[in-house]
């Protein structure tokens, strides 16, 4: 069954303005009715402000005068309350990260120029008038902005700054740069491990060397 809104503070409302019982108060609003005693008693942690039903067109007066003729009557909404969808647009990013902004785009300026601003701004989740201040230094904090990754700082992920750098690489006719890091990591440890291969050999040979045959140790072997 769909529930108002803003079931508690809807509870509210109906407790000081109609003569409706608890339970149809409690089962309209989807609460329990100790919920329902408790902000009738106005022992509820916080007074709540009622928020009127019939205006929020959730509830008709004659849903209201039904119930209170009939104590046993189940209230029925009008119509559920719309959903909040999230309209296109730039990305969202948390108020905690938005500080951070500024650094990221000029991370992104400073690193790859080839990526336009209408993909930064998809990427970051920013307008293009900040990124035009940024490229061109106009920025009010321009002072305290420090170029810094927007993968560590959070504000989007490795892969989708690949996408966008390979996507603008090709649209400028230039070859995306390719992260050997990995590749360089990879031989050093193979050279590592064949160095310790060799040791072991060597230090086996040395040993070898000092037996006397028949595998007795030559006591008059230097170390």
């Amino acid at each position: 069954m769909a529930q108002p809104l803003m079931p508690h503070a809807t509870a509210s409302w109906l407790v000081d303005n109609t003569a409706l019982s608890f339970e149809q108060i409690a089962e309209f609003c989807g609460l329990h009715i100790l919920e329902v005693q408790a902000i009738a008693d106005d022992t509820a942690a916080t007074k709540l402000t009622g928020r009127d039903p019939v205006r929020a067109h959730e509830l008709t007066q004659d849903e209201i005068e039904k119930g209170q003729a009939d104590p046993n009557y189940t209230l029925k909404m009008s119509k559920g309350p719309d959903q909040v969808r999230r309209t296109k647009g730039p990305r969202y990013t948390p108020v905690s990260k938005r500080q951070d902004k500024p650094d990221g785009i000029a991370w992104i300026i400073r690193n790859h120029p080839e990526i336009t601003d209408g993909a930064i701004g998809n990427l970051i989740g920013t307008t293009r008038t900040t990124i035009a201040a940024i490229r061109d230094r106009s920025h009010w904090n321009i002072a305290n902005i420090t170029p810094k990754d927007p993968v560590t700082l959070g504000l989007c992920s490795q892969r989708e700054l690949d996408a966008i750098v390979a996507k603008a690489a090709k649209a400028a006719g230039i070859e995306a740069p390719v992260d050997n890091k990995l590749e360089g990591d990879r031989a050093a440890l193979i050279q590592s491990l064949r160095n310790e291969r060799d040791q072991a050999a060597r230090d086996a040979e040395g040993g070898d060397a000092a037996l006397l045959p028949g595998g007795l140790h030559d006591p008059f072997k230097r170390a």
